[in-house]
């Protein structure tokens, strides 16, 4: 190893001279806009220089997470497994966008909550579009099977959501352009690699806020 930079892969501390990274987690109903968000924010952070990696959710299970279910034991090892890669890309200073649904909250608490505990700033991004938009958009025609009876543990239609009480920011892209979605997330990216966003103790903790 070399004398002139520590690299280390359990705490989260900062490897000398390189910009800290972060993990941000874009949580929603399906075809809220999650990815979208993700992939176009990488692309402007990429431009500025930043070294940026999207873990999206049906680009990853099939590698990461093959042979699981949708139950939700099985939604809770994928979230887990994903989680975990997150923070050690961001450990070592890169940018981390996971664009997953993720429907439950005590999965992605447990997710913060070892970011934390290896001093690696986490925020998530409630893409917060409503059920009937999301349906109406039904990017993979997955609302259209579940309503069928062809696909079952669609969540928002049988399997629930459990929406973050307080995230980060909020992102309704009903209401919000693509740009201005991808503006704001780039400034939470900014203010967690620069610190100067609170990074909370604990899920739950009043550092949290939402936008």
């Amino acid at each position: 190893m070399s004398g002139q930079v520590a690299e280390r892969a359990t705490t989260g501390t900062p490897v000398a001279g390189r910009r800290p990274g972060a993990t941000v987690w874009f949580t929603g109903l399906p075809s809220a806009g999650k990815s979208t968000i993700a992939h176009a924010l990488a692309d402007r952070l990429r431009a500025d220089g930043t070294d940026v990696r999207v873990l999206d959710g049906d680009e990853v299970r099939p590698h990461l997470s093959q042979g699981l279910g949708f139950s939700r034991a099985d939604r809770d090892t994928n979230v887990r497994r994903i989680g975990w890669v997150a923070r050690l890309l961001a450990e070592h200073g890169v940018v981390t966008l996971v664009p997953v649904i993720a429907p439950y909250a005590a999965a992605r608490d447990a997710v913060r909550a070892d970011h934390l505990d290896h001093g690696v700033a986490f925020a998530e991004v409630h893409v917060s579009t409503r059920l009937e938009v999301t349906e109406a958009r039904d990017v993979k025609g997955l609302y259209a099977k579940a309503r069928r009876g062809e696909l079952s543990g669609l969540t928002g239609v049988d399997d629930p959501y459990e929406a973050p009480a307080r995230p980060e920011l909020v992102l309704d892209t009903e209401q919000l352009a693509l740009e201005d979605a991808v503006r704001r997330s780039q400034a939470l990216v900014d203010a967690l690699v620069d610190g100067t966003h609170p990074i909370s103790t604990s899920p739950g903790s009043d550092a949290r806020r939402s936008e």
